[in-house]
């Protein structure tokens, strides 16, 4: 009778899962361990089932990284940022499935034979059902981006009502009391905690929150240009001082709206957006925003799909990561 891999662990003792791991080139163990545990295969002429091992793992080498929608609410760069994290970390050892929620009438066509992993770079709590439909397949699953609130749930995102509140209290401490707050979609988690963080800094500071102040947009270059239009078209008397877009893109077209009309920033002015795009940069004048770790929150994200395709965890994680405020020069000082 040939050797087994439980044969192969007693040699080596290590549990069965080591030994599997190393069989498998896994990167989550260390080399010196599976150079020991190869060596003993070999002496004790480990011959691999393969069709035993394919029926086993039934793996399809394939991690699926899905958007609530590739089209709304996610810009280029954000993409951009979360693949790149993604790929960093997956290499080459598996392929990598693009999609957004919003692409699927069912999700009949997810399952285990398909995908070994799953992460979600979810926004809204729409996306719950292909949550829990992922999770009845058996999926490894990782959300990023958003809290769902499930303390069972393998989960990374950002601090955004943070965030959003150290830049409303930049603007206040930079001298306005007049700030307006152009929204994003409606609906999804990342306007919801911008909002609360706008609000709570404003309360916090005494300031009026008027509702032609609040402005919904899309997060899109042209709702933020729609939106500043809507600002301008207040008297000057009732015109914000400065003008929070919960997104660069939407600040970028707050910014072309503002230099159309004739407005200097940030002498007639100040305009700020969220996330740090590279794009920001660029702006005339270079974006005051707020920087969020997209792709370290994605590479995070990775690493640990990687470890639960090798090893299914039993519990839940929930894993904050903080924001920073990226000043530059579209915020003028009130005196």
């Amino acid at each position: 009778m040939s050797a087994t891999i439980k044969d192969i662990a007693r040699a080596a003792n290590v549990s069965h899962m080591t030994v599997s791991r190393a069989l498998n080139n896994s990167p989550l163990i260390k080399e010196e361990t599976k150079r020991k545990i190869l060596e003993i295969a070999e002496q004790l002429h480990y011959v691999p089932n393969y069709n035993a091992k394919s029926l086993v793992l039934q793996r399809s080498h394939t991690i699926g990284l899905f958007f609530t929608s590739m089209v709304q609410g996610t810009s280029s760069s954000f993409l951009a940022e979360a693949i790149r994290g993604v790929g960093q970390e997956v290499g080459v050892q598996y392929n990598l499935f693009l999609r957004g929620i919003d692409d699927f009438e069912d999700f009949s066509s997810i399952h285990r034979r398909r995908f070994d992993g799953i992460l979600l770079m979810s926004q809204s709590e729409l996306d719950d059902a292909f949550i829990r439909h992922v999770r009845e397949q058996g999926i490894p699953l990782v959300v990023l981006n958003r809290n769902v609130g499930d303390p069972g749930m393998i989960n990374f995102a950002s601090n955004d009502r943070e965030g959003a509140y150290a830049m409303t209290r930049h603007l206040v401490d930079s001298g306005h009391t007049c700030i307006a707050l152009v929204e994003g979609i409606a609906g999804y988690k990342s306007t919801q905690e911008r909002k609360e963080g706008y609000l709570e800094a404003m309360t916090f500071a005494g300031l009026e929150v008027r509702r032609e102040w609040m402005v919904e947009g899309r997060y899109d270059v042209e709702s933020g240009y729609l939106a500043m239009g809507r600002l301008m078209a207040l008297s000057l008397e009732e015109r914000p001082t400065a003008v929070f877009c919960c997104n660069d893109d939407m600040a970028i077209g707050a910014m072309k709206a503002a230099a159309e009309a004739g407005l200097q920033i940030p002498a007639d002015v100040s305009i700020v957006g969220f996330d740090d795009i590279g794009f920001s940069h660029y702006t005339n004048p270079p974006l005051t925003t707020v920087q969020r770790p997209i792709e370290q929150l994605s590479r995070m994200g990775a690493c640990k799909i990687l470890e639960l395709i090798e090893a299914p965890a039993t519990g839940g994680e929930l894993v904050q990561l903080d924001t920073r405020l990226v000043c530059r020069e579209s915020v003028g000082v009130l005196r």
